[in-house]
């Protein structure tokens, strides 16, 4: 049922002239789910209260409460026909319900508060759709679903990743908010979390790594009541810089049962690397930072190896926000293991020296859909330098590609040899010491896949030639005289 209703959405959501792409479908369903959502909730805290004989003071004022304006209902549970709708409905959402929400921020006591997620959400964005008849339309469907049991929220957790992933399909920038899922749970498996870690994306985008991490956490454990708060408050962190993105995030952090996340909409660059201190620092990082450079030189001179490559100095924020012992998995640019010029082998040198980098997961190309880059995944813990790396070269015998995208299946030899490092067609190590110390080269060469012959020197060449020549003078000498 909660399929089908999302492709209603979409295709009322396609109808609207404020609505042009996959980006916008999943930004305004964002928004009413939210608030669908938050009604739930309410619904539920109130429920819990009454239980043990308390009062509940809603979040939300009575006016601006779902059921109030967006969803009256009839006593036969219907949508009074009497609700608002068209220019009336677009008037209200527009200049009183997204003004009134995003004054929580103002008003909530810290970040880290559903009220501070509320004046967030709804200080960034705003609605595109401009028919309130199919706003009307949208709120319709949406009311049909529910986020009441674990069920419910998991199935819908699964619609939503699936929207997401169109986006990320869909071209433009899309992209940029989803790392394949399979990519992903192979990450987590590798570094291994436990209840109690502090786990940090700082380029969180949909939240893909922290929602995996936490399904990972949870799955087959019966999780005590500390253990729950503790993920639910003190597990998951993460930063956002752009709106469209920390919506989504949030969105698919709370889907996934995480009721207010620790994400911050904020540019993590902008923080200098010296102001960070050990409170702020993590014992997990999970990240598929953005590539290419768009940063304004005020943001490069927080960092000490200062470069034009967005992933290289998020890169270096990860390894000064990990704590000593720490470990991470960091998606990035193949390129960055070969690249000769200065800040490339300067960081290169800085992960070496202070982390230990212990594997090195090679990518095919197409692994990201329409991105059009080969990338790697580093592995590294913090605290002491590396002596081996141990490279792992992902070998498919099809293209990658939206008929054909990655899936756990692909990655299962990766992970069972990485666990003891073995060498295999696919794998290898490389001693530091064999590296080259000026460059710290780290590029992926296979030592199992045959080499191309070498090309020929033009001498070479030329007197095999001659040689080939008076081959065929002599044979046509021989036949020149049986003829005679």
């Amino acid at each position: 049922m909660f399929e089908q209703t999302f492709k209603n959405i979409d295709d009322v959501l396609w109808k609207d002239a404020g609505c042009g792409s996959e980006l916008d479908y999943v930004e305004q369903t964002s928004w009413v789910l939210f608030l669908k959502y938050l009604d739930d909730l309410e619904r539920d805290r109130a429920t819990s209260a009454e239980l043990v004989g308390k009062s509940y003071t809603p979040i939300i004022d009575k006016e601006y409460q779902w059921s109030a304006w967006a969803a009256p209902k009839l006593p036969d549970g219907k949508i009074d026909h009497n609700a608002l709708t068209g220019d009336d409905l677009l008037d209200f959402v527009n200049r009183k319900l997204f003004p009134y929400l995003s004054k929580f921020k103002l008003s909530a006591e810290n970040a880290d508060t559903i009220d501070y997620k509320i004046g967030e959400i709804f200080s960034e964005l705003k609605n595109r759709l401009q028919s309130g008849y199919n706003l009307r339309e949208v709120i319709n469907l949406i009311d049909e679903l529910r986020f009441r049991t674990h069920a419910e929220k998991h199935e819908m957790s699964h619609l939503y990743e699936d929207k997401i992933k169109n986006m990320g399909n869909a071209g433009r920038n899309g992209g940029e908010y989803y790392t394949p899922r399979p990519l992903i749970t192979t990450i987590v498996k590798v570094v291994d979390p436990t209840i109690g870690d502090k786990i940090y994306d700082g380029a969180v985008g949909s939240a893909g790594f922290l929602c995996e991490a936490f399904d990972y956490l949870r799955s087959g454990k019966e999780l005590s009541t500390k253990e729950w708060e503790t993920l639910q408050k003190r597990t998951f962190y993460g930063k956002e810089k752009k709106s469209l993105a920390y919506i989504i995030g949030i969105m698919n952090m709370i889907l996934h049962g995480v009721e207010a996340p620790n994400i911050i909409h904020t540019n993590t660059l902008a923080e200098n690397l010296a102001d960070i201190q050990e409170k702020d620092r993590y014992d997990v990082v999970l990240a598929n930072p953005p590539f290419g450079g768009k940063e304004r030189a005020e943001i490069k001179q927080n960092f000490p190896i200062q470069t034009g490559e967005t992933a290289s100095l998020f890169l270096q924020h990860f390894i000064k926000t990990l704590k000593a012992g720490g470990k991470a998995g960091v998606v990035i640019k193949n390129t960055f293991l070969s690249n000769t010029d200065n800040a490339s082998i300067a960081l290169r040198k800085e992960l070496l020296q202070n982390c230990n980098l212990h594997t090195v997961l090679d990518l095919p190309g197409g692994t990201f859909i329409g991105a059009g880059v080969k990338t790697v995944v580093l592995f590294f813990e913090k605290g002491k330098p590396t002596q081996k790396v141990w490279f792992y070269q992902l070998q498919l015998d099809r293209n990658l590609g939206k008929t054909n995208p990655l899936n756990e299946n692909d990655l299962a030899e990766f992970v069972e040899l990485q666990k003891t490092f073995s060498d295999s067609e696919n794998s290898w190590t490389v001693n530091i010491k064999d590296v080259d110390q000026s460059t710290f080269d780290l590029s992926v060469k296979n030592p199992n896949t045959p080499e191309a012959a070498p090309l020929r020197q033009p001498q070479e060449i030329l007197e095999e030639m001659g040689k080939l020549d008076r081959e065929a003078d002599e044979v046509m000498d021989s036949i020149a005289k049986l003829i005679d």
